[in-house]
C-alpha cells in the first residue's frame, strides 16, 4: 500500500516542478522575444517537447496560462496599494504600479495579443480593470473626473495610453524612465471635467 501511495504522490510533485519550471521559462523567454517557440521553452524549462505538451497541448495554451499567472501577480501586488484620498492623487500612484507590472511582463503582452483572441485578453485583464473602474467612479463621484463620458470608455483610455507607451519605448521614441508621467499627464488630462485645470501629474505624485 506505501508504495502505491507513494509513486503516484511522487508523480505529482514532479509534475508541478515541471509545470512551474516550464511556467517559468516561458515567462522569460517569451518576454525576451514574443515569437519565442515551443522548442525553445522547453530547453530553457530543461523538459523535452512531449513533457511540456504533456501539460499544455499548444502554444497558445502554455501563453495563456502565462499570462493568466503574470496578471495575477502582478494584480495582487496591487491589492497592497493605497487608494485612499482623492482620486487624482490614487490614479498617479495606480499607473506608476500598473506601469512596473507591465514593463516587467515585457513581451508577453505581444506575444499573448497574437496568440489569444481579444475576448480572453479581456477576461484575463478584467479584474485589473474592475479596480480602475471603481477608481474611476470614485472620482466622477467626487466630480474630479468627467463623467459626460462612459466610464468604460475612461476605463479602456488608460490602457491603451499604457501599451501605446509601451510600443513608443519600443520604437525609441519615448523614454523608459520618462514613461509612469507622461502616461499619469496623459490620462488625467483625459479624465479631467472639461473646463476645469488640468493639475500636473507630479502635484499628485508627490501627495
Amino acid at each position: 500500500m506505501a508504495r502505491s501511495t507513494t509513486q503516484p504522490t511522487a508523480r505529482r510533485a514532479d509534475a508541478r516542478r515541471n509545470i512551474e519550471a516550464i511556467l517559468d521559462a516561458a515567462a522569460i523567454s517569451l518576454s525576451r522575444d514574443a515569437e519565442a517557440s515551443i522548442a525553445e521553452i522547453a530547453q530553457a524549462a530543461g523538459v523535452g517537447r512531449v513533457t511540456l505538451y504533456g501539460h499544455f497541448s499548444s502554444r497558445a495554451e502554455l501563453i495563456d496560462a502565462v499570462v493568466a499567472r503574470a496578471i495575477q501577480e502582478g494584480d495582487a501586488a496591487l491589492d497592497a496599494l493605497d487608494l485612499s484620498g482623492d482620486a487624482r492623487g490614487a490614479l498617479v500612484r495606480l499607473i506608476e504600479r500598473s506601469w512596473l507590472a507591465l514593463v516587467q511582463i515585457g513581451s508577453l503582452v505581444t506575444a499573448a495579443e497574437s496568440a489569444l483572441s481579444p475576448e480572453r485578453m479581456h477576461e484575463l485583464h478584467e479584474r485589473p480593470a474592475s479596480r480602475v473602474e471603481r477608481l474611476v467612479q470614485r472620482g466622477q463621484a467626487e466630480g474630479v473626473f468627467r463623467t459626460d463620458l462612459p466610464t468604460s470608455w475612461l476605463v479602456g483610455t488608460l490602457h491603451r495610453v499604457m501599451h501605446g507607451a509601451a510600443a513608443e519605448i519600443e520604437s525609441g521614441r519615448l523614454a523608459h524612465d520618462d514613461a509612469a508621467s507622461v502616461i499619469a499627464a496623459t490620462v488625467l488630462a483625459a479624465y479631467t471635467p472639461p473646463g476645469v485645470a488640468v493639475p500636473p501629474a507630479d502635484t499628485w505624485a508627490r501627495s
